[in-house]
């Protein structure tokens, strides 16, 4: 899975993948530093932790983007 969700702070989409098939879990920020992590559940958890809806330009694709991770708490 993958999600591109523009964001207020940045001209960048802040990129999520979710790759099971080779192991890849990041986030790619909108100042293009990002986030790795081992699983899956790292990855969902830091992301409602660290970020919300109110963050990006059109907030129900972050909650749509979070109810295809749920699946992953």
């Amino acid at each position: 899975m993958e999600f591109n969700l523009n964001s207020y702070d940045g001209a960048l989409p802040v990129e999520v993948t979710l790759d099971e098939d080779n192991g890849r879990y990041m986030i790619r920020k909108s100042d293009t530093s990002g986030e790795f992590f081992n699983n899956p559940m790292e990855m969902v958890k830091w992301i409602r932790n660290n970020l919300k809806p109110e963050d990006f330009c059109i907030p129900a694709e972050f909650t749509k983007m979070m109810s295809s991770l749920s699946q992953f708490e």
